[in-house]
C-alpha cells in the first residue's frame, strides 16, 4: 500500500511539473534572422571599408535586423578616391567581409546581380542589349517602281538597328516577303499572301537596296528593324554602368551571368537570395528571334499578318494579334529569363527574390517562377485610427492596393513557397519625417495579405567620417543610427518580427482561388501598344473597376480568403478528396469572374476538375478564346463545350450565397471592422488580428472552427494566454478587447495549455498627471539645449532656438502621488507622443510606447509618492531645417541626388518646426482584472 501511495505521489508530482512547464514554456515562436525584418542596403559608390561595414552590421544586429540585401549606387562627391568598382577584386573582398561579420552575427545576405536597376552593366553589349521593334514604311503606288537602299532614317534613332525583314502589303490583301532579295539571293521565293494567294517575287542584285515594281496594285512595304531602346542602367555604381540587359532572350541572360559565374566562384550558398528589382525595362517590346518564337507558340507567321497588328485601329483582328503579341513577350520573360534565372541561382545554392509588378506578362506566372515573390508599397495609405497622423503637406498617396499585394502572396500560396517579402515604407514620408508609429499600420497591411518577410527601404552605408546625417538615399526612410528615430527603432523591429515569427508558421489557409482572365486585358487595343506593363503606379489601367477586382473585394469584405490562379497554374490543379489540389495546397473553391476571353484548354481543365468533384464556380460565362491562330473554329469549339456543360458551367447570381451553400463560409469576425488573415499549422488556425477602425473591438468574436480553446498572442510585448471563450460545434466565441492601433494574435487548440489572458476594464476616469516636468536633453544634435521644467505640456520647440532646432532624446520626469493605494493595477497614456518613448516607473523600465495609442500597462504604484521619467525621441525634421536654414550643405550626391517626396528639389527651408517631446495629456486609469 505504501508503495502504491509513494508512485501515485511520484505520478501526480510529474503531472503537475509538466503541466507548470507547459504553462511557463513561451508559445511563441523561438526567434530567428528570417523572423526579423530586412533591409535593403545601399553601398554608395561602394565606398565602403571593413570597420565601417561592421560598425553598422553590429548597429543592425543590435536593433534586431536579421538580414541585409546588398545594392550598390551612384556614389558621393569628394568620395572618389575610396569609390570599388563592381565585382573588382577589392569590391569581392568587401563582400566576403560583410558576410563572415554578419555569419559571426547570426545575420544573413542578400544581393542585386548588378548596380542599381535593372540589370545590365558594363559587360552587356548591344547583341543583348534590352531591344525594340522598329519599322518603317514606304508607300508604293501600282506601277511605281521603289529603287532605294533601305535603312533606318529616324534620327532619333541613337543605337544601331538590325534590318531583319522587308514586306509588302497589297491593298488588295495580297503578301510579299522581299527580305531574300536584299540579301542578294538569286532565287525566287513563293510566298502566300494574307487571302492565300500566291506571288512571285522578282530578284535584285544590289544587297540593302530594293528595286521592285508594284505590278498589281498599291503596295505598302514594311521595314522591319530589331532596335536598341538604349536604356542604361538607372542609379548605376561605379564598373556597373552600361545597357540593360534584353529580359525575354535566354541567350543574353546566359552571357550576362558569365562575370557573377567567375566572381561568385567559391561562394556557392553564402549569398542567401539573389534580387531582381521591379521591371523597369521601358519600351521593350522585342527581342532579335522574336518572329521564330511567336510562330513556335502562337502556330502562324507573324510576318504575313504585321501591317494588321500596326494598323492602329481598335478592331477585332488586330486586338487578337495584338493578344498574341503580348502573350507572346509574357512567355519569354517567364520562360527565357526569370524561370531560367532562378535555375542558374539554384545552381549556386542561392534562392532568387522578384519584384514581378512592372511586367509585361503574368503577374502571377513571374512571381511564382522566384523562391521568395516580393511586392512593394510606394507612399502613404490611409487609416482611421485616432491620433494617427497623415499631414498632406508630408505625404505621397500610395499604391499598397490590398488586391495588388495579394498577386505576390497569391503566387508564393498557390506554388508552395513559404516566404513572401516586400520593399516596404518606400516614400511612407517626406525626408526624415517618417515615425516609427507610421510604419506600423502600413506593415499591417502588407502582412494581412500575406507579406511575411519584410524588407525595410532601406539604410545607406553611411561611414562615421561623414557629417550628419550621413550618406542618404533619395526615396528611402533611411534606418540607420544617424537618424533620430533609430532610438526606438528596435520596438518596430521586434513588432514586425514576432507578427513574421507566427505568419511564417503552418501554411496560407484561404479557401477560395480565383482565376485571373488576363487575356481580356491583352485584348483591348490600349492605343496599339504591344508593350504592356502592370504596374503598381497604373491599377486604373488593368485592376480597377473589372469584374476580377470587384469580386475580390466583394470576398474580402464578407470574410473569405482569397488567392489568385493563372491560366498555368489552373493547367496543373488536380482534385483530391473534393478539394482543389496546387503544389502550394489546397482549395474549397475556384471561381471565375465575368470574363471575355478564355483559352478553350483552360475552360476544359475547369469543366474536368467540376467533374472530379471540384467546386468551379461561374460568374459568367466567356464568348470566345484569345488570340487569332483558327480562332474561329477554337471560339465554335468552346461554345460547344459550354452548351455540353450547361448546368455545370451555369452563372451564379450571387456569390456569397453559392459559396455559403456549398457550405463554404466567411469569417464573420469582419463585420466587427477588424482585418485577418488566417494560416493553418497542423490542423490548428492562427489568426492575425488587426483594428484600423475608430473604435475599440471589445466583446466575443466568433471564429469559424468550432469546440476550441484559444490563444491570444500581444505582438507588441510577446504576452500570452488563454482567452474566455464560448464553444459550438460550428463557431468559437472568443473574448477580445482589442483598441484602434492594436493587434492580437489567436491560435487554436483542443486543450487550454496556457495560464489565463488577462482581461482588464477600468474602475475609474483617467487621472492627469500634473506638475512640474523636469525636461532633460540627452543626446542628439546639433547641439544640446540647455534643462527646463514646464508644468504644462508643449512641444520643446517652444523652449527657445536651441530646443526648436533639436533632434534626439530628451528625458521628461514627474514625481506624482498615488490617487487610490487600494488599486492593484494602473494604465498609462501618453497622450500625443512626438514621437517615441521609453518609460520608467519608480526606475524599473516598463517598456517603450512607440505606436497609437501609446499605452502601457503599469502594474502597481508605490504607495504615496511615485516618479515617472519618460525618454521621447523626436524626428531628425527639425535638425536638417536649421541645417538647411545655415546653408550647410548636405546633399552631396551624384546622379539623382536628393529629392523631395515630389521629385523636386528637396529644400527643408520652407518647413515649419516639427511638434517634438511630449504634448500629452499623460494620464494613468485604475483597472481591475475581469477575468
Amino acid at each position: 500500500m505504501k508503495l502504491i501511495k509513494t508512485q501515485l505521489f511520484l505520478f501526480f508530482t510529474i503531472f503537475i511539473s509538466l503541466n507548470t512547464y507547459s504553462q511557463n514554456k513561451s508559445i511563441w515562436p523561438d526567434s530567428s534572422n528570417i523572423n526579423q525584418p530586412w533591409a535593403r542596403w545601399w553601398w554608395m559608390g561602394s565606398a565602403v571599408d571593413k570597420p565601417n561595414l561592421k560598425k553598422s552590421l553590429v548597429d543592425f544586429h543590435k536593433a534586431g535586423i536579421g538580414g541585409v540585401e546588398i545594392t550598390p549606387i551612384y556614389g558621393v562627391k569628394g568620395e572618389e578616391n575610396n569609390f570599388i568598382d563592381y565585382l573588382s577584386p577589392k569590391w569581392m573582398e568587401m563582400l566576403d567581409y560583410t558576410i563572415h561579420v554578419s555569419d559571426s552575427l547570426h545575420m544573413q545576405v542578400d544581393m542585386v546581380l548588378g548596380t542599381g536597376w535593372p540589370y545590365g552593366g558594363a559587360h552587356v553589349t548591344l547583341p543583348h542589349a534590352a531591344t525594340k521593334l522598329i519599322v518603317e514604311k514606304y508607300q508604293l503606288k501600282k506601277n511605281e517602281t521603289i529603287d532605294r537602299s533601305i535603312k533606318l532614317e529616324d534620327t532619333k534613332e541613337k543605337t544601331p538597328a538590325e534590318l531583319l525583314y522587308v514586306l509588302a502589303y497589297g491593298s488588295d490583301g495580297s503578301y510579299v516577303n522581299l527580305t531574300d532579295q536584299l540579301k542578294n539571293k538569286n532565287s525566287k521565293l513563293n510566298d502566300k499572301g494574307i487571302e492565300g494567294t500566291s506571288v512571285n517575287l522578282p530578284n535584285t542584285l544590289e544587297p540593302n537596296k530594293l528595286k521592285w515594281k508594284a505590278k498589281k496594285t498599291d503596295y505598302t512595304i514594311y521595314a522591319v528593324f530589331s532596335g536598341k531602346t538604349g536604356q542604361k542602367v538607372k542609379r548605376a555604381a561605379p564598373g556597373g554602368n552600361g545597357y540593360t540587359l534584353d529580359h525575354y532572350s535566354e541567350e543574353a541572360l546566359n552571357a550576362y551571368v558569365v562575370p557573377f559565374n567567375n566572381a561568385l566562384k567559391g561562394r556557392e550558398g553564402k549569398i542567401r537570395a539573389i534580387f531582381n528589382d521591379s521591371y523597369e525595362v521601358y519600351g521593350t517590346d522585342f527581342t532579335p528571334n522574336f518572329f521564330e518564337e511567336f510562330q513556335n507558340r502562337r502556330g502562324y507567321d507573324l510576318k504575313k499578318q504585321l501591317s494588321v497588328l500596326l494598323n492602329e485601329k481598335d478592331e477585332e483582328i488586330s486586338n487578337r494579334i495584338r493578344s498574341d503579341y503580348r502573350q507572346t513577350i509574357a512567355d519569354l520573360l517567364l520562360n527565357k529569363f526569370d524561370k531560367p534565372w532562378t535555375q542558374w541561382a539554384n545552381s549556386k545554392n542561392f534562392k532568387t527574390k522578384l519584384q514581378a509588378h512592372g511586367s509585361p506578362g503574368n503577374l502571377i506566372d513571374l512571381y511564382a517562377s522566384a523562391d521568395i515573390p516580393e511586392c512593394e508599397t510606394f507612399g502613404s495609405m490611409p487609416f482611421d485610427i485616432p491620433g494617427f497622423r497623415r499631414d498632406k503637406e508630408d505625404i505621397r498617396e500610395g499604391d499598397a492596393d490590398p488586391v495588388m499585394l495579394k498577386f505576390s502572396s497569391s503566387a508564393a500560396h498557390i506554388s508552395g513557397k513559404n516566404l513572401v517579402s516586400s520593399e516596404t515604407f518606400t516614400w511612407l514620408r517626406e525626408h526624415f519625417k517618417t515615425a516609427l508609429s507610421q510604419c506600423k499600420p502600413e506593415a499591417e497591411d502588407l502582412m494581412l495579405n500575406g507579406v511575411n518577410h519584410i524588407f525595410l527601404h532601406g539604410s545607406t552605408y553611411s561611414p562615421e567620417r561623414a557629417v550628419w546625417p550621413g550618406w542618404k538615399f533619395y526615396a528611402s526612410v533611411n534606418f540607420n543610427a544617424t537618424n533620430s528615430i533609430w532610438e526606438d527603432a528596435p520596438a518596430l523591429f521586434s513588432y514586425i518580427s514576432n507578427c513574421q515569427s507566427m505568419l511564417q508558421q503552418g501554411k496560407a489557409d484561404n479557401e477560395i482561388l480565383l482565376y485571373w482572365p488576363i487575356f481580356d486585358n491583352w485584348d483591348k487595343y490600349k492605343k496599339g501598344s504591344l508593350f504592356v506593363e502592370y504596374k503598381i503606379h497604373s491599377l486604373s489601367e488593368w485592376l480597377h473597376g473589372t469584374p476580377f477586382y470587384n469580386t475580390t473585394k466583394e470576398l474580402m469584405n464578407k470574410g473569405y480568403g482569397v488567392d489568385f490562379i493563372s491560366d498555368n497554374f489552373i493547367a496543373e490543379a488536380k482534385v483530391t478528396d473534393g478539394k482543389i489540389s496546387l503544389p502550394g495546397g489546397t482549395f474549397k473553391s475556384l471561381i471565375v469572374p465575368a470574363c471575355k476571353k478564355m483559352p478553350l484548354a483552360t475552360l476544359q481543365k475547369l469543366i474536368e476538375l467540376q467533374k472530379a468533384g471540384g467546386k468551379i464556380i461561374f460568374e459568367g460565362l466567356p464568348e470566345s478564346v484569345p488570340g487569332f491562330n483558327d480562332y474561329k473554329k477554337q471560339e465554335a469549339k468552346l461554345q460547344d463545350v459550354l452548351a455540353e456543360n450547361k448546368e455545370a458551367v451555369k452563372p451564379v447570381s450571387n456569390i456569397i450565397e453559392t459559396l455559403e451553400n456549398a457550405q463554404i463560409y466567411p469569417e464573420t469576425l469582419i463585420d466587427t471592422g477588424l482585418k485577418f488573415i488566417r494560416r493553418d499549422l497542423d490542423g490548428e488556425k492562427i489568426y492575425y488580428l488587426v483594428n484600423h477602425t475608430p473604435k475599440t473591438i471589445d466583446g466575443f468574436i466568433p471564429l469559424e472552427i468550432g469546440n476550441k480553446e484559444v490563444v491570444i498572442l500581444d505582438p507588441l510585448n510577446r504576452n500570452y494566454g488563454n482567452a474566455i471563450v464560448q464553444k459550438t460545434a460550428k463557431n468559437t466565441l472568443v473574448k477580445v478587447k482589442i483598441e484602434p492601433g492594436q493587434s492580437y494574435f489567436l491560435k487554436t487548440e483542443n486543450t487550454a495549455s496556457q495560464k489565463k489572458w488577462n482581461y482588464y476594464e477600468p474602475t475609474a476616469d483617467a487621472v492627469v498627471l500634473k506638475g512640474n516636468w523636469k525636461i532633460n536633453f540627452d543626446k542628439g544634435g546639433p547641439k544640446l539645449p540647455p534643462a527646463a521644467t514646464i508644468s504644462n505640456l508643449e512641444s520643446w520647440t517652444k523652449l527657445g532656438p536651441e530646443a526648436e532646432a533639436f533632434s534626439g532624446s530628451a528625458t521628461y520626469a514627474l514625481e506624482f502621488d498615488n490617487p487610490n493605494a487600494k488599486t492593484e493595477y494602473w494604465s498609462l497614456s501618453l497622450g500625443d507622443v512626438r514621437e517615441s518613448a521609453k518609460v520608467w516607473l519608480n526606475d524599473e523600465f516598463i517598456g517603450t510606447a512607440w505606436s497609437v495609442p501609446y499605452k502601457l500597462n503599469i502594474g502597481k504604484l508605490n504607495p504615496g509618492k511615485n516618479t515617472l521619467k519618460i525618454q521621447v525621441t523626436n524626428l531628425s525634421a527639425n535638425r536638417i531645417r536649421d541645417k538647411e536654414l545655415k546653408g550647410e550643405e548636405w546633399k552631396i550626391f551624384y546622379e539623382i541626388n536628393m529629392v523631395d517626396k515630389d521629385y523636386k528639389k528637396f529644400d527643408a527651408t520652407k518647413w515649419s518646426p516639427m511638434p517634438s517631446g511630449l504634448l500629452g495629456p499623460v494620464t494613468i486609469t485604475p483597472l481591475k482584472q475581469q477575468n
